[in-house]
């Protein structure tokens, strides 16, 4: 691993940290210590990912002409500014400008970040690469979400006033370790670096939609994100506090063993991914998270003890974290084969809105999952089901290299096969 990548791989980490003090607490922080109710609480959800949908459209073509790192410097310091102003906020119209600004700039961060995963590099080092981030993500998320949990404090609204100033740092810090980031010129990363100028570098939005495989993937993982970010963040907590009698500092554990089960997964499940179809490899996630989420009914049953209850809680945060190890070796290594040449950026930042979209729409589940919370996790399931079906449609589109990373391995070492194999993605463009 070069200088470089290492800098991008602390950056994400020390920010992943700061994230950490706060995803698990934002419904709580919104809806109880602020006192302005579960209906708040889902507008704030609903505008961090606003922000997302207004900044992500634009971001694929910036990053493609002018390059990922004034991006992602960028995209840190908005984010720091929002996340500042969140701690403070104590009316409803605040806390949402609050929560745009952190969404435009956490949104814009990620397909910069990928993109200078990818040109930082090779088809043969990618997918490694890419677990290494999740890895270094979720680690700096569950300490975050560890020691956040025991911070808090429902009474003491300026508790959450702190964890939201540490948030804040961390995206300056990312911004200050980027900033020193050389990116490397070098003949192995002629595909990855951006080879136009003007309208039409990276293809524009036309292009990819006629991209059957780009197309299919973004519905796959529109589900994949719906299914357990869109809720991980809102109505699966929303379902643990109302539902389940979870408390804050369960939360923080629940969070941690997701970490920890990731910690402990990630490159095991890596060496079992690197020679394995991707579709089908998403497809078992889809499987496992169904069982994630039959094991969250029960703990909202009300059968057992309180102690069930929690452990039921944490073992569902644990079954999604096997689930996302098995995927971060696998879709962002795909979206980078699939992208034409010149048009990495525009492809990360185009997932990435189908992401944010899913964001979006998901805490739409925080009523349901606080009412009537048994249909809430019926529906689940069955979305659960249908990631499994998708994922072998997928299949289905792409070629025997972009499904099996073993086989794009080989051809990557073999020289000249590299440009057919990026051949190969074109038939799928109708």
């Amino acid at each position: 691993m070069g200088a470089a990548m290492r800098r991008i791989q602390a950056g994400n980490a020390l920010t992943a940290f700061g994230i950490g003090f706060t995803v698990p607490f934002l419904y709580i922080y919104v809806a109880q210590v602020r006192d302005l109710g579960s209906m708040a609480a889902t507008s704030a959800f609903v505008a961090f990912a606003l922000g997302a949908l207004v900044a992500l459209p634009f971001t694929g073509r910036v990053i493609d002409r002018r390059g990922p790192v004034p991006v992602v410097i960028g995209a840190a310091v908005a984010a720091s500014a929002g996340a500042l102003a969140l701690g403070l906020s104590t009316g409803v119209v605040p806390i949402l400008l609050s929560a745009l600004a952190l969404g435009a700039g956490q949104a814009v961060m990620q397909p910069a970040l990928a993109t200078m995963i990818v040109w930082c590099s090779t088809p043969a080092t990618r997918t490694r690469a890419f677990a290494l981030q999740f890895f270094m993500q979720n680690l700096g998320l569950g300490i975050g979400g560890l020691v956040g949990g025991q911070i808090v404090d429902v009474d003491r609204p300026t508790s959450f006033t702190l964890l939201f100033g540490i948030e804040a740092v961390m995206f300056l810090v990312l911004a200050g370790v980027i900033a020193t980031v050389r990116m490397p010129q070098v003949a192995g990363l002629k595909e990855a670096m951006p080879q136009q100028d003007g309208a039409e570098a990276g293809g524009g939005w036309k292009r990819l939609l006629r991209h059957k495989a780009m197309v299919q993937l973004c519905v796959l993982g529109f589900v994949l994100f719906f299914a357990c970010y869109g809720q991980f963040e809102s109505g699966l907590a929303a379902f643990g506090t109302e539902a389940a009698g979870i408390s804050p500092s369960v939360l923080g554990f629940a969070l941690a063993a997701n970490t920890g089960a990731i910690v402990v997964a990630q490159f095991v499940v890596l060496r079992l991914v690197e020679k394995r179809r991707r579709s089908r490899v998403i497809a078992l996630v889809g499987l496992i998270w169904t069982v994630a989420w039959v094991i969250a009914g029960f703990s909202g049953l009300g059968h057992g003890s309180a102690v069930m209850a929690a452990g039921a809680f944490v073992t569902t945060y644990a079954l999604f974290g096997i689930g996302e190890a098995m995927l971060s070796p696998t879709l962002a290594p795909l979206v980078a084969d699939l992208a034409p040449e010149g048009s990495v950026g525009q492809y990360n930042s185009a997932f990435a809105l189908v992401k944010q979209m899913a964001l979006a729409l998901g805490p739409l589940g925080v009523p349901l999952a606080a009412g009537i919370p048994m249909l809430y996790i019926g529906i689940f399931v069955v979305v659960s089901l249908g990631i499994a079906w998708l994922a072998l449609r997928l299949g289905a589109q792409l070629t025997p290299v972009q499904d099996n990373p073993s086989l794009s391995r080989v051809v990557a070492q073999g020289g000249p096969a590299v440009g057919a194999a990026a051949g190969a993605a074109e038939p799928a463009h109708v």
